[in-house]
């Protein structure tokens, strides 16, 4: 987590006040996108949904946890149902690019997952990670208990304590999830558009490189 070193800022407290998107996405009425993620995991697992820019570093780097068992990467917590990539790039939709996983907590608990979220993004950017920029590049934990709820907001109050500039994640329940088109799945480590494969095993730490 070179970068929290570097910036040293003090985090957005969830609990105090309501991020820009989601106080919009909040006067949206009801509809299916909006309802709560109910797919369920396989037996002995369980879900958790993050968005920290771009979904596919992102994945990656969740897929190389030890105890995750599975990732997906697609959008949620917007307005429209069954968005494509080009509604979501639109901005109009208020969704979000999220990694959804699948973990053992028996191997992997969720706190580190946690971790993984922070170290790969900077959360002090509203709504852009580098040269990607957008609603759906916001910084947001998407929980399904509210233990994940209660760990979320400790976890963000334990870097603020650290850092200098105002952490924007939202941290708000997992709304139903749409996964994206299959040629996102696992986009680092098949290669992406150039071929360059990166590695998704257990434990690795090579840099993580994306690309279109």
């Amino acid at each position: 987590m070179e970068w929290l070193g570097k910036l040293g800022l003090a985090l957005w407290n969830c609990g105090v006040a309501t991020p820009p998107v989601a106080q919009a996405a909040a006067s949206v009425s009801s509809s299916p996108a909006q309802d709560l993620d109910e797919d369920l995991p396989a037996s002995g697992l369980l879900l958790a949904q993050f968005g920290a820019g771009c979904f596919w570093g992102a994945e990656l780097a969740f897929q190389r946890v030890t105890g995750v068992a599975r990732t997906e990467v697609g959008y949620s917590q917007g307005h429209l149902h069954r968005p494509t990539y080009s509604d979501i790039c639109t901005g109009s939709t208020l969704h979000a690019e999220v990694v959804r996983v699948h973990f053992d907590p028996q191997l992997c608990h969720y706190d580190r997952l946690l971790d993984v979220f922070w170290a790969r993004h900077d959360p002090t950017t509203l709504n852009r990670q580098g040269n990607d920029v957008g609603t759906q590049y916001r910084s947001g934990i998407y929980f399904y208990t509210p233990e994940q709820e209660k760990m979320a907001k400790e976890s963000l109050e334990r870097h603020q304590k650290v850092l200098n500039r105002k952490i924007v994640t939202e941290i708000l329940p997992a709304k139903k999830f749409y996964k994206a088109e299959e040629y996102h799945q696992q986009y680092l480590e098949k290669g992406g558009r150039f071929g360059l494969k990166q590695s998704a095993e257990k434990g690795c730490n090579d840099p993580i490189r994306c690309y279109g």
